[in-house]
Protein backbone atom coordinates (compact mmCIF):
# COMPACT_ATOMS: atom_id res chain seq x y z
CA UNK A 1 0.00 0.00 0.00
CA UNK A 2 1.20 3.47 -0.79
CA UNK A 3 -0.03 6.70 0.53
CA UNK A 4 -0.34 9.88 -1.29
CA UNK A 5 -2.09 13.76 -0.29
CA UNK A 6 -5.07 15.46 -2.17
CA UNK A 7 -4.29 18.65 -1.53
CA UNK A 8 -6.69 21.16 0.00
CA UNK A 9 -7.97 22.66 2.80
CA UNK A 10 -7.37 21.00 5.09
CA UNK A 11 -5.47 17.94 3.19
CA UNK A 12 -7.14 14.25 3.02
CA UNK A 13 -4.06 11.32 3.36
CA UNK A 14 -4.76 8.89 0.43
CA UNK A 15 -4.16 4.81 0.95
CA UNK A 16 -3.47 3.22 -2.29
CA UNK A 17 -4.16 -0.06 -2.35
CA UNK A 18 -3.55 -2.60 -5.76
CA UNK A 19 -5.11 -5.96 -6.57
CA UNK A 20 -4.89 -8.24 -9.30
CA UNK A 21 -9.00 -8.52 -9.02
CA UNK A 22 -9.34 -4.84 -9.63
CA UNK A 23 -10.75 -4.06 -13.11
CA UNK A 24 -10.99 -0.18 -12.56
CA UNK A 25 -10.64 1.65 -10.15
CA UNK A 26 -12.59 1.97 -7.16
CA UNK A 27 -12.71 4.55 -4.06
CA UNK A 28 -14.08 3.34 -0.41
CA UNK A 29 -14.64 6.03 2.82
CA UNK A 30 -13.70 3.86 6.14
CA UNK A 31 -17.15 4.94 8.67
CA UNK A 32 -14.99 3.56 11.19
CA UNK A 33 -11.96 5.58 10.92
CA UNK A 34 -12.73 7.72 8.11
CA UNK A 35 -9.74 6.50 6.10
CA UNK A 36 -9.96 6.80 2.26
CA UNK A 37 -8.92 3.68 0.28
CA UNK A 38 -8.16 4.00 -3.45
CA UNK A 39 -7.99 0.30 -4.99
CA UNK A 40 -7.06 0.23 -8.46
CA UNK A 41 -5.28 -2.28 -11.17
CA UNK A 42 -1.79 -3.64 -11.00
CA UNK A 43 -1.04 -1.11 -14.35
CA UNK A 44 -2.45 1.59 -13.76
CA UNK A 45 0.08 4.48 -12.66
CA UNK A 46 -0.57 6.57 -8.99
CA UNK A 47 -1.32 9.78 -11.40
CA UNK A 48 -4.20 8.15 -12.83
CA UNK A 49 -5.62 7.04 -8.94
CA UNK A 50 -4.64 10.94 -7.68
CA UNK A 51 -6.81 12.43 -10.83
CA UNK A 52 -9.65 10.03 -9.78
CA UNK A 53 -9.37 11.24 -6.20
CA UNK A 54 -9.83 14.67 -7.60
CA UNK A 55 -12.71 14.25 -9.47
CA UNK A 56 -14.37 12.79 -6.15
CA UNK A 57 -13.18 15.84 -4.19
CA UNK A 58 -16.38 17.04 -3.60
CA UNK A 59 -18.27 13.34 -3.05
CA UNK A 60 -14.94 12.61 -0.43
CA UNK A 61 -15.36 15.84 1.83
CA UNK A 62 -18.87 15.62 1.66
CA UNK A 63 -18.92 12.01 3.27
CA UNK A 64 -15.95 13.04 5.56
CA UNK A 65 -17.72 15.59 7.07
CA UNK A 66 -20.98 13.83 7.72
CA UNK A 67 -18.67 11.68 10.12
CA UNK A 68 -18.79 11.69 13.93
CA UNK A 69 -15.71 12.90 14.52
CA UNK A 70 -13.47 10.92 17.30
CA UNK A 71 -13.44 11.83 20.66
CA UNK A 72 -10.10 11.24 23.05
CA UNK A 73 -10.85 9.63 26.15
CA UNK A 74 -9.40 12.35 28.45
CA UNK A 75 -10.72 14.41 31.77
CA UNK A 76 -14.50 15.88 30.72
CA UNK A 77 -14.89 13.23 27.26
CA UNK A 78 -18.07 11.36 27.46
CA UNK A 79 -18.52 8.33 26.04
CA UNK A 80 -21.64 5.44 26.21
CA UNK A 81 -21.19 2.41 28.81
CA UNK A 82 -23.28 -0.33 28.87
CA UNK A 83 -25.39 1.91 26.19
CA UNK A 84 -25.65 4.77 29.15
CA UNK A 85 -23.34 7.81 28.60
CA UNK A 86 -21.27 9.03 31.13
CA UNK A 87 -18.89 11.95 31.87
CA UNK A 88 -15.05 10.43 32.57
CA UNK A 89 -13.56 12.33 35.54
CA UNK A 90 -10.60 12.30 37.57
CA UNK A 91 -10.65 9.82 40.34
CA UNK A 92 -9.33 9.51 43.63
CA UNK A 93 -7.85 6.09 45.31
CA UNK A 94 -6.71 3.14 43.42
CA UNK A 95 -9.96 2.15 41.10
CA UNK A 96 -11.97 3.30 38.56
CA UNK A 97 -15.34 3.82 40.34
CA UNK A 98 -18.51 4.22 38.61
CA UNK A 99 -21.39 6.54 40.03
CA UNK A 100 -24.32 8.14 38.69
CA UNK A 101 -23.50 9.48 34.84
CA UNK A 102 -19.98 9.55 36.10
CA UNK A 103 -16.78 7.50 36.07
CA UNK A 104 -13.71 8.40 38.02
CA UNK A 105 -10.34 7.27 36.73
CA UNK A 106 -7.49 7.70 39.21
CA UNK A 107 -3.89 8.47 38.26
CA UNK A 108 -2.35 10.68 36.15
CA UNK A 109 -4.24 12.53 33.84
CA UNK A 110 -2.31 11.87 30.59
CA UNK A 111 -3.43 8.22 31.34
CA UNK A 112 -6.48 8.37 32.13
CA UNK A 113 -7.80 6.81 28.72
CA UNK A 114 -5.31 4.08 28.45
CA UNK A 115 -6.45 2.94 31.97
CA UNK A 116 -10.06 3.02 31.53
CA UNK A 117 -9.78 1.56 28.73
CA UNK A 118 -7.82 -1.43 30.58
CA UNK A 119 -10.97 -1.71 33.02
CA UNK A 120 -13.59 -1.83 30.37
CA UNK A 121 -11.66 -4.48 28.85
CA UNK A 122 -11.95 -6.11 32.32
CA UNK A 123 -15.45 -5.75 32.37
CA UNK A 124 -15.82 -6.76 29.03
CA UNK A 125 -14.39 -10.03 29.69
CA UNK A 126 -16.41 -10.78 32.45
CA UNK A 127 -19.72 -10.05 30.99
CA UNK A 128 -19.06 -11.75 27.75
CA UNK A 129 -17.86 -14.99 29.09
CA UNK A 130 -21.25 -14.92 31.55
CA UNK A 131 -22.84 -14.36 28.38
CA UNK A 132 -21.38 -16.94 26.83
CA UNK A 133 -22.09 -19.66 29.85
CA UNK A 134 -25.61 -18.93 29.93
CA UNK A 135 -26.23 -19.32 26.10
CA UNK A 136 -23.72 -22.38 25.52
CA UNK A 137 -25.80 -23.94 28.43
CA UNK A 138 -29.25 -22.98 26.54
CA UNK A 139 -28.14 -24.70 23.06
CA UNK A 140 -26.37 -27.63 25.34
CA UNK A 141 -22.99 -27.47 23.84
CA UNK A 142 -19.67 -26.35 25.02
CA UNK A 143 -16.87 -23.88 23.81
CA UNK A 144 -13.29 -24.08 24.23
CA UNK A 145 -11.83 -20.40 25.05
CA UNK A 146 -12.58 -16.85 24.40
CA UNK A 147 -10.63 -14.31 23.59
CA UNK A 148 -10.78 -10.26 23.09
CA UNK A 149 -10.15 -8.17 20.45
CA UNK A 150 -10.30 -4.43 19.24
CA UNK A 151 -11.75 -5.40 15.71
CA UNK A 152 -13.15 -3.32 12.88
CA UNK A 153 -14.97 -5.97 10.51
CA UNK A 154 -16.78 -7.77 13.18
CA UNK A 155 -18.03 -8.06 16.31
CA UNK A 156 -17.61 -11.44 17.12
CA UNK A 157 -16.70 -14.87 15.50
CA UNK A 158 -16.09 -18.60 16.30
CA UNK A 159 -14.14 -21.15 15.15
CA UNK A 160 -14.44 -24.68 14.24
CA UNK A 161 -12.72 -25.71 16.88
CA UNK A 162 -14.91 -23.91 19.36
CA UNK A 163 -13.15 -20.72 20.21
CA UNK A 164 -14.83 -17.58 20.76
CA UNK A 165 -13.46 -14.16 20.22
CA UNK A 166 -15.80 -10.68 20.78
CA UNK A 167 -15.07 -7.06 20.56
CA UNK A 168 -13.86 -5.67 23.81
CA UNK A 169 -16.07 -2.75 22.33
CA UNK A 170 -19.35 -4.51 23.28
CA UNK A 171 -19.20 -3.00 26.49
CA UNK A 172 -20.20 0.44 25.41
CA UNK A 173 -23.41 -0.76 23.72
CA UNK A 174 -26.59 -1.83 25.73
CA UNK A 175 -26.62 -4.76 27.53
CA UNK A 176 -29.20 -6.39 25.40
CA UNK A 177 -26.26 -5.83 22.45
CA UNK A 178 -23.63 -7.38 24.17
CA UNK A 179 -26.21 -10.40 24.62
CA UNK A 180 -27.34 -10.71 21.22
CA UNK A 181 -23.60 -10.82 20.21
CA UNK A 182 -22.41 -13.47 22.51
CA UNK A 183 -25.69 -15.72 21.68
CA UNK A 184 -25.09 -15.15 17.60
CA UNK A 185 -22.00 -16.78 18.31
CA UNK A 186 -22.61 -19.38 20.62
CA UNK A 187 -25.06 -20.51 18.03
CA UNK A 188 -22.15 -20.90 15.70
CA UNK A 189 -21.43 -23.82 18.29
CA UNK A 190 -24.60 -26.02 16.71
CA UNK A 191 -24.52 -24.26 13.01
CA UNK A 192 -21.29 -22.93 11.44
CA UNK A 193 -23.10 -21.16 8.93
CA UNK A 194 -25.97 -18.92 8.25
CA UNK A 195 -28.49 -20.72 7.52
CA UNK A 196 -32.38 -20.52 8.35
CA UNK A 197 -31.49 -23.15 11.18
CA UNK A 198 -28.70 -21.23 12.76
CA UNK A 199 -30.88 -18.24 12.88
CA UNK A 200 -33.58 -20.82 15.04
CA UNK A 201 -31.08 -21.48 17.13
CA UNK A 202 -30.63 -17.59 18.10
CA UNK A 203 -33.97 -17.08 18.54
CA UNK A 204 -34.11 -19.96 19.99
CA UNK A 205 -31.96 -19.31 22.88
CA UNK A 206 -31.96 -15.25 22.41
CA UNK A 207 -34.81 -14.71 21.88
CA UNK A 208 -36.28 -12.14 19.23
CA UNK A 209 -32.97 -10.80 18.02
CA UNK A 210 -34.28 -8.30 15.65
CA UNK A 211 -34.18 -4.95 17.87
CA UNK A 212 -30.27 -5.50 18.96
CA UNK A 213 -29.08 -6.44 15.64
CA UNK A 214 -30.74 -2.90 13.97
CA UNK A 215 -28.97 -1.29 16.71
CA UNK A 216 -25.33 -2.92 15.94
CA UNK A 217 -26.01 -1.71 11.86
CA UNK A 218 -27.55 1.38 12.87
CA UNK A 219 -25.26 2.84 15.20
CA UNK A 220 -22.16 -0.51 15.86
CA UNK A 221 -19.67 1.94 13.82
CA UNK A 222 -20.21 5.08 16.08
CA UNK A 223 -18.32 2.77 18.87
CA UNK A 224 -14.95 2.62 17.04
CA UNK A 225 -14.96 6.73 17.41
CA UNK A 226 -13.72 6.57 21.13
CA UNK A 227 -9.91 6.14 21.37
CA UNK A 228 -8.40 5.41 24.47
CA UNK A 229 -4.37 6.47 23.94
CA UNK A 230 -1.87 4.17 23.81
Amino acid sequence: MTEMLLQGDPPIPLVLRRSARARRISLRISQLDGRVTLTLPLRVPEREALAFAREKERWIRKHLSARDEDVDIVSGARLPIGGILHEVLPGKGRRVTFEEGRVCVPGAPERIGKRLGGHLKQIARARLAEASDHFAQRLGKDYAAITLRDTRSRWGSCTAQGRLMYSWRLILAPPEVLDYVAAHEVAHLAQMNHSPAFWAEVERIYGDYSRPRAWLRREGSSLHRYRFGQ
